[in-house]
C-alpha cells in the first residue's frame, strides 16, 4: 500500500510536496512511478500465486517470477540511472539479463529439478551485483561532472545513492531467501519500506539541472571553437601548395586573454556570488564557450568548483575582517550566504578543503591575531 500510495502521488500530484521550490526531472518522477508500481504488483501476483498454485516447480511460477524481475530490475535501474544527470544511460541491458533467468526457470518447470533454480537464483544474485558495481563508478563520475560544472554542490545526491543501490541488493538478495525464514521475510518488508520512503524524498529533492551539458557534449568540439588564427598560413596549406607531407595536426591552443575576462566579467562583477552558478553560464558571461572554458581550467589543473570556491572563499575571509574590524556581530552562517553559498554545510567543506582548518578554528585564530 506504500508503494501504491508513493506511485499515485508522483503521478496525479503536479506539484512538490516535499520541497515545493524544486522541480524535479520529468523522466526521474515517471521512472520511480513505475518502480513504486511494480513493487505494489509484486505483491498482487505473488498473492495470486500463492492462492491458487503454490507450487515452486510449476511454469505458472516461472511466469511470475519473470515479470516480477523484469519489470523490478527495468523500472529501478531506470529511476537510478535518471538520478545522474552527466548523461543518458538505458536500462534495456539490464533487461535483457533476465533471458537466461527466465530459461533457468523454464528448465526448472520442466524437470522440476531444484537445481535449476538455485542456479537462477544464484544467477540473479551476481547480476544485481554486477548492477550494484556499475551504479557504484556512474556516480562516482557524476559527482566528478558535478564538480566540474557546477558550483553548488549538495553532495546528498551522490552518497544518497549509494545507499539506494545497497538497499536495493540486499533487498533483492534478501527476497529471494525470505521464503525460507520469516525473520528475513519480516526485515525485507521493513527494508522495502526504508527504501521507498528514500528513494520518494530524494526523487523530490533533487533538482533538475538545467543549462547544464552531458559528457559528450563537453568534449572539445573543433566547429565550437573560434582558435585565433595565426599570423602566417597554417603549416597545413604550405605544405599542400608545396607537395609535402601534410604534418600532424597541432594541440589547441587556448587564448591568454581568458583569465583577463574572467577577472574582468567574473571577479569585478562578483559573478561568483550567484547561487547555482553554472560552468555554461559563466562561459556566456565571459564571451566564449564552455569548452573553451572547461579546457582552460583543465590546464591549470583545477576543477571550475574549485575556481569558483576559492572566489567565495576569499570574498568569506573578506567580509570577516570588515566586520571584525568594525565590531560588527555576524555569524558565519549569515558570511557564507552573503558568498554565495545556499548551503552552510556546501561552505565549510570547501572551506577546510582550501584552508586545512575548520571555520570556527580560523575565525578563532583570526579574532587571537586581532587581540
Amino acid at each position: 500500500m506504500a508503494a501504491l500510495i508513493a506511485s499515485l502521488y508522483l503521478c496525479l500530484r503536479r506539484g512538490n510536496a516535499f520541497a515545493p521550490d524544486i522541480t524535479p526531472p520529468t523522466s526521474l518522477r515517471r521512472w520511480a512511478a513505475s518502480f513504486f508500481a511494480s513493487a505494489f504488483l509484486s505483491h498482487v501476483w505473488w498473492f495470486l500465486f500463492y492462492t491458487f498454485s503454490g507450487d515452486i516447480n510449476s511454469v505458472f511460477c516461472a511466469v511470475v517470477s519473470v515479470i516480477d524481475y523484469l519489470c523490478l530490475l527495468t523500472s529501478i535501474a531506470s529511476t537510478l540511472f535518471a538520478m545522474l544527470q552527466d548523461r543518458r544511460r538505458r536500462a534495456w541491458p539490464v533487461a535483457l539479463t533476465i533471458v537466461p533467468y527466465a530459461v533457468l526457470l523454464s528448465l526448472n518447470a520442466a524437470s522440476h529439478d531444484w537445481l535449476f533454480l538455485n542456479i537462477a537464483i544464484g544467477y540473479l544474485s551476481v547480476v544485481l551485483m554486477l548492477f550494484s558495481f556499475y551504479v557504484f563508478f556512474a556516480v562516482r563520475q557524476y559527482g566528478r561532472w558535478l564538480r566540474d560544472n557546477y558550483a553548488d554542490l549538495e553532495h546528498k545526491e551522490v552518497w544518497l545513492s549509494h545507499v539506494l543501490v545497497l538497499a536495493i541488493l540486499l533487498l533483492f538478495i534478501g527476497d529471494g531467501f525470505a521464503g525460507f525464514n520469516i525473520v528475513i521475510g519480516c526485515l525485507v518488508q521493513i527494508v522495502g519500506f526504508v527504501l521507498s520512503g528514500i528513494l520518494l524524498w530524494r526523487v523530490e529533492t533533487l533538482p533538475q539541472l538545467e543549462n547544464a551539458p552531458t559528457v559528450e557534449e563537453t568534449l572539445p568540439q573543433l566547429e565550437d571553437i573560434a582558435v585565433e588564427q595565426p599570423c602566417c598560413p597554417p603549416a597545413q596549406e604550405v605544405s599542400q601548395e608545396a607537395g609535402l607531407p601534410t604534418p600532424e595536426r597541432q594541440p589547441l591552443v587556448i587564448p591568454s586573454k581568458i583569465e583577463e575576462l574572467l577577472e574582468e566579467h567574473c571577479v569585478q562583477t562578483q559573478l561568483y556570488l550567484q547561487h547555482d552558478l553554472t560552468l555554461q553560464q559563466l562561459a556566456h558571461a565571459v564571451g566564449t564557450n564552455r569548452t573553451y572554458l572547461g579546457l582552460y581550467f583543465s590546464r591549470r589543473d583545477i576543477t571550475y568548483n574549485a575556481y569558483i570556491n576559492d572566489l567565495r572563499i576569499d570574498h568569506f575571509m573578506r567580509l570577516y575582517r570588515e566586520a571584525a574590524t568594525t565590531k560588527q556581530t555576524i555569524t558565519a552562517q549569515q558570511l557564507a550566504s552573503a558568498s554565495g553559498y545556499r548551503s552552510y554545510s556546501t561552505f565549510s567543506l570547501a572551506f577546510k578543503q582550501r584552508t586545512g582548518q575548520s571555520v570556527t578554528a580560523w575565525m578563532r585564530e583570526m579574532a587571537g591575531k586581532d587581540n
